[in-house]
């Protein structure tokens, strides 16, 4: 579902976005082009003076909130994967070719390109450095525990660029064989 917010702004959805229909997207929101959005997502810009905006060629999997706070905002960069049940909620930003795993929560960070976020983690209050890996379960919530970071593997990063890819695939595959069900805002 695509409505706009209290305020009246409606979603800016690229046309070579897939957005499943049962997704809902509310508010100052820009989806740039290829971007994959799973069932289940929620995308919210609903609040007076916030907004999101979601870099080409990411994705957003399953039951994955985003929503930003008033007078705030949300930016992912390109190439990034939001896996399954991730919450982002604003202030924050997200940096290219990042990979934030299954349920893992980030607010009020800003996480530079090619960090690798596992399962279950919580990222608040902090800034992380270009390629980092933060591991499963992991509380990264003060300075001290930024510097413990240890860096991103190419395993890792390999991984990251399997997934962008597959769901690049995802939103051909759909596009190609369904009508959209959205209305596109140029």
């Amino acid at each position: 579902m695509i409505r706009r917010n209290p305020n009246g702004d409606y979603p800016k959805i690229d046309k070579t976005a897939h957005i499943d229909p049962s997704a809902m997207i509310i508010g100052k929101v820009s989806i740039g082009k290829s971007v994959f959005v799973a069932p289940g997502a929620i995308i919210r810009a609903d609040e007076t003076g916030s907004s999101v905006s979601i870099g080409d060629s990411s994705n957003i999997q399953d039951r994955v909130i985003i929503h930003a706070l008033g007078n705030s905002s949300v930016i992912i960069g390109k190439n990034t994967s939001l896996s399954h049940g991730c919450i982002v909620h604003g202030p924050c930003g997200i940096g290219k070719n990042c990979f934030i795993g299954f349920g893992s929560v980030v607010f009020r960070a800003l996480i530079k390109d090619k960090v690798f976020i596992k399962s279950l983690a919580v990222i608040e209050g902090v800034k992380i450095p270009d390629k980092k890996f933060i591991p499963s379960g992991a509380i990264i919530s003060s300075p001290r525990a930024v510097e413990s970071l240890q860096s991103i593997s190419k395993e890792e990063i390999a991984f990251a660029k399997r997934v962008t890819e597959t769901n690049l695939r995802l939103v051909k595959g759909y596009n190609s064989r369904i009508q959209l069900m959205f209305t596109v805002v140029p």
